[in-house]
C-alpha cells in the first residue's frame, strides 16, 4: 500500500485556521499564588493519624464560615523521623476565600497546646525576600484621646441621667437648681430623606457608667468621652434585649430572630459565621469588638408551654470578677464558660437534675480589702477565695426540693437545705454577699392556698447557718438594705392578689426585719400594715427607702422613710427600743409612676411615667430624700429615665474614715459657697433692677426734651422750670418680715 506524501498533510493544515477552536477551547494556567495560606502551630503527627487531623482540621475551618476539603490540605513530612513538620498548606479556591481564612483563624486555639498562627503563602515568599536595611519610621504626632471617665472630675460633683423622649435623647448635669443643665443632646434629624435618631428601641448605661449604648435594627453602638462619639459597635441584627458584664469586659445580645448569615455578609473576627446560624444569643468582646461565642435560647424540655413562657433575662449571669459566665439548661445542668476563651469549663457542665435556677454570690468590701492587703504585702494566701454560687431544685419523685451553695472553680459543695411541699423559690444576694434569702412558697397538703418563709443563709459564719422567718402571707417583694442587716418585704392576703380587676387596688403590709446579734436571728422591726405600696426601693447607702405604688391606674403614693431616726441618741448611749428609729419623713404622689430610682449618691430619687406602659401625664421627677419635690416635668411621648452609675470609690477606708471626721468642715465650706453664690445671685439681681431704672430714667428725659421742642417748634410758651435733664428720683421700699406671731384670744 502506498504511503501518502506527509509533506502534503502539512501544507493542509498550514492553510486552515484553528483560531477560534484554541480560543474557545484554551485553558489558562493560574500561576497566581493568592489563594495558599499556610497553617502553622498544627500538632505535629505519625502517619496513622494523619487522616484524623486533616478532617478536624477541615472542620475547623468550616465553622469559622472558611469551608475547606480534606483533599485540599498538604501535610509536609520529615522523613528522617517521619513525623509532620507542625505546618500545612491549604487550597482555598480563591485569595477572598485565603484573605477570610487569615482573618478568622489567625490565632485560633486548636487544642489546650497548639495554637494555629495563619498566613498567606505570597506573604512569606515577601517577608523572605524583605530588605533588612533598617529605615527610622516616622514619629506620629501624639494625639491625646478621651477619658471615658472625664464626668467624675466635675468640679462640682454632680451626676448624669439621661432622657429619652419621643425621637431625642438628652443627658442632662444635676446638681443644685443654679447647676443643673444639658449635657449633650441629639435630636432626630433627617439625612437623605432617612431619620438619624441616637436610638431606635431604648439607651443603657454599662455597671460603672463608662459606656452609654443604644439599639437599632442593625445592632448595638456605644459612645462615651466627653464628645460623645462612637466607641464600639456589635452587629448583631434586630437586637432587642443587652447586658453587661460587672466589670464592663463583655456584653450579651439578644435577638428573637435567629442569627442568619446571608451570602454577601462581611468576614471578619467582629461578624456572625455560618456556624451561628440559628443561634439568639451572642457574647462580645468590648475593647476589640470581636464575637466570642453565640447560644441559642434555652427552653424548658417536653413542656408544651416553654414558648409560651417568659424568657428569664439575663440568660446568661456573670460572675463579679468577669471571669466565668453561667447559663442554665433548666432540669438538666448549668454550664459555666471561662473568659476570654469561652470554652466550657473542665470541658463539661455541672450535671443537677431538676435544676431551675442559680445565682452567683457578689463580692463586697471585706473581699476586696482582703484581696488588696494581700496584694500590697505579696504574700500568698493558704487558701485563694473562690467564686460561689447557689441553685435550687424543685421536689423529683421522693426527693425534696433542695437548695446548694457550691463552690466554683473547684465545684465543692458548701452547704445543702432540704425543702418540703416547695411550688417556687427565688433567689436574693445582699449587695456584699454577707446574706442569702431564699423566698420559699409552699403549698398546703390540699395545694388551696400559698404560704411563705423566708430561709436566710449566713455567708461569712463557719458552716453557713439558716435562719427561718415563717410567714402567713404571700410575699410580692424582697429587698436587702445595701451594706446592711437589714431587709423589708411587701407582703398580702388581699383575695385580689395574683388577679386584679381594673380599678381595684391591692392591700399590702410593709415589714422591715433586722439581725439581732444578741439573739443571732432575724427579727420584725415594724409593719406598716394597710398600705397600697407594691416596690421597695433603698438608698444605695442605706438607711433610707421608698415604698411606692407602681403601676397602679387609681394609686401612685411615695413614701420616704428614714430607718435610723434616731441615730444620735444612740450614739449617745441612750436606750432606745427596737424598731423605734423607723420614722416616716415625707409623702408624695406622681400620677402613673412607671420607675423609682435612686441616684448614686442616694440623695435624690428620680420618678417616672413612661408612654411604653400608658400615655397619661407622661414625664419624670426628682425629690430629695425627704420627699421635696426639686423638679418636675410634664412631657408628651417620654420614654425612659435612667441615672448614670458611678464605679466604687477609690478611696481608703482611712480615707473615708478621715472624711467623716471632717464633715463639719466640709459642711463649713459648702454653706459658704453656697452664701457666696446666693450673694452673686442677689447682687446680679440688684443691677438688673438699677439698670432698669436708669432706662426707665433715660426714657422719661427723652420725652420730656422732644415734647419742648415741640412746643417751641408750635410756637407755644415753654415753662422755665421745665428741664429736660432733670432727673426724677424713684424710692423703692423692701419689707421684709422677721418674725410673725399669730396669737388667738379666748
Amino acid at each position: 500500500m502506498a504511503v501518502p506524501n506527509s509533506s502534503l498533510y502539512d501544507d493542509i493544515e498550514a492553510e486552515l485556521d484553528f483560531s477560534d477552536i484554541e480560543a474557545k477551547y484554551h485553558v489558562d494556567l493560574d500561576d497566581n499564588l493568592d489563594n495558599l495560606i499556610v497553617v502553622d502551630g498544627v500538632p505535629v503527627i505519625d502517619r496513622p493519624k494523619l487522616e484524623k487531623l486533616v478532617v478536624k482540621i477541615s472542620k475547623e475551618f468550616t465553622k469559622k464560615g472558611a469551608p475547606v476539603k480534606p483533599e485540599n490540605i498538604f501535610v509536609p513530612w520529615d522523613d528522617s523521623t517521619g513525623k509532620s513538620k507542625g505546618f500545612i498548606f491549604m487550597d482555598l479556591g480563591n485569595a477572598d476565600a485565603a484573605t477570610h481564612a487569615v482573618n478568622a483563624m489567625n490565632g485560633h486555639p486548636f487544642d489546650a497546646r497548639h495554637t494555629f498562627y495563619v498566613n498567606k503563602f505570597s506573604d512569606i515568599e515577601q517577608f523572605a525576600n524583605m530588605d533588612e536595611t533598617y529605615v527610622e519610621p516616622k514619629v506620629e504626632e501624639y494625639r491625646p484621646k478621651e477619658h471615658l471617665k472625664a464626668w467624675l472630675a466635675d468640679p462640682q460633683g454632680r451626676d448624669q441621667y439621661v432622657t429619652y423622649r419621643g425621637d431625642d435623647v438628652e443627658i442632662h448635669w444635676h446638681g443644685k437648681l443654679s447647676q443643673c443643665e444639658v449635657a449633650y443632646s441629639k435630636k432626630a434629624r433627617l439625612l437623605y430623606q432617612f431619620q438619624q435618631n441616637w436610638t431606635e428601641l431604648y439607651v443603657s448605661w454599662s455597671p460603672m457608667g463608662t459606656y452609654f449604648a443604644t439599639l437599632f435594627r442593625q445592632g448595638v453602638r456605644l459612645w462615651g468621652g466627653t464628645s460623645w462619639e462612637p466607641r464600639q459597635r456589635f452587629a448583631h441584627p434586630l437586637v432587642k434585649l443587652i447586658d453587661f458584664s460587672p466589670c464592663e469586659q463583655y456584653v450579651v445580645t439578644w435577638s428573637h430572630d435567629p442569627i442568619s448569615v446571608p451570602p454577601n455578609l462581611p468576614q471578619g473576627p467582629e461578624f456572625f459565621s455560618p456556624e451561628d446560624e440559628g443561634n439568639n444569643i451572642a457574647v462580645w468582646d468590648i475593647k476589640s469588638g470581636h464575637l466570642l461565642r453565640t447560644f441559642p435560647t434555652s427552653s424548658l424540655e417536653g413542656e408544651e408551654s416553654a414558648a409560651k413562657k417568659q424568657m428569664q433575662w439575663p440568660a446568661l449571669k456573670w460572675s463579679l470578677d468577669d471571669k466565668f459566665v453561667a447559663r442554665v439548661t433548666p432540669g438538666q445542668q448549668i454550664s459555666v464558660y471561662e473568659l476570654p476563651s469561652m470554652g466550657l469549663h473542665d470541658k463539661k457542665s455541672i450535671k443537677i437534675e431538676g435544676v431551675v435556677d442559680f445565682e452567683w454570690c457578689p463580692h463586697g468590701d471585706k473581699d476586696r480589702d482582703e484581696a488588696e492587703k494581700a496584694a500590697k504585702s505579696g504574700k500568698t494566701p493558704k487558701r485563694t477565695k473562690e467564686n460561689m454560687l447557689a441553685y435550687w431544685t424543685p421536689e423529683v419523685a421522693n426527693q425534696p426540693a433542695r437548695v446548694t451553695l457550691l463552690e466554683f472553680p473547684s465545684r465543692r459543695i458548701l452547704r445543702q437545705k432540704n425543702l418540703f411541699n416547695v411550688t417556687e423559690c427565688k433567689l436574693y444576694w445582699q449587695n456584699q454577699g454577707d446574706f442569702l434569702c431564699v423566698k420559699v412558697d409552699r403549698h398546703t397538703k390540699t395545694k388551696k392556698s400559698i404560704l411563705c418563709s423566708l430561709e436566710i443563709f449566713r455567708i461569712r459564719e463557719k458552716d453557713f447557718p439558716v435562719e427561718v422567718v415563717e410567714l402567713k402571707e404571700t410575699v410580692t417583694d424582697f429587698s436587702w438594705e445595701p451594706k446592711g442587716e437589714r431587709f423589708a418585704i411587701v407582703s398580702s392576703n388581699d383575695p385580689n392578689l395574683g388577679n386584679p380587676a381594673p380599678g381595684i387596688t391591692v392591700k399590702t403590709d410593709i415589714s422591715f426585719y433586722q439581725l439581732d446579734r444578741g439573739k443571732n436571728d432575724f427579727r420584725l422591726l415594724r409593719t406598716l400594715a394597710s398600705r397600697t405600696s407594691n416596690t421597695i426601693r433603698w438608698s444605695p447607702r442605706g438607711r433610707h427607702v421608698v415604698l411606692a405604688t407602681v403601676g397602679s391606674s387609681t394609686k401612685s403614693e411615695l413614701e420616704f422613710w428614714d430607718l435610723d431616726f434616731n441615730n444620735e441618741d444612740r450614739r449617745e448611749g441612750q436606750a432606745t427600743e427596737w424598731g423605734s428609729g423607723i420614722q416616716h419623713v415625707g409623702s408624695a404622689d406622681h400620677y402613673g409612676v412607671t420607675d423609682v430610682e435612686w441616684d448614686p449618691s442616694g440623695r435624690y430619687l428620680a420618678t417616672s411615667a413612661s408612654a411604653w406602659r400608658h400615655t397619661l401625664e407622661n414625664g419624670y421627677a426628682i425629690w430629695d430624700f425627704r420627699g421635696q419635690v426639686i423638679e418636675k416635668h410634664v412631657l408628651d411621648r417620654f420614654k425612659q429615665f435612667i441615672w448614670r452609675p458611678r464605679p466604687p470609690t477609690l478611696l481608703t477606708k482611712e480615707q473615708q474614715r478621715q472624711i467623716r471626721r471632717n464633715l463639719k468642715e466640709y459642711s463649713r465650706i459648702f454653706d459658704e459657697d453656697d452664701a457666696a453664690e446666693e450673694s452673686n445671685v442677689s447682687a446680679e439681681l440688684i443691677a438688673h433692677r438699677k439698670r432698669l431704672v436708669d432706662e426707665w430714667n433715660a426714657w422719661r428725659v427723652r420725652c420730656k426734651r422732644d415734647l419742648v421742642d415741640e412746643k417751641r417748634s408750635r410756637g407755644q410758651r415753654v415753662d422755665n422750670d421745665t428741664h429736660p435733664e432733670e432727673k426724677e428720683e424713684i424710692e423703692e421700699w423692701v419689707d421684709e418680715v422677721i418674725e410673725q406671731i399669730e396669737e388667738v384670744a379666748e
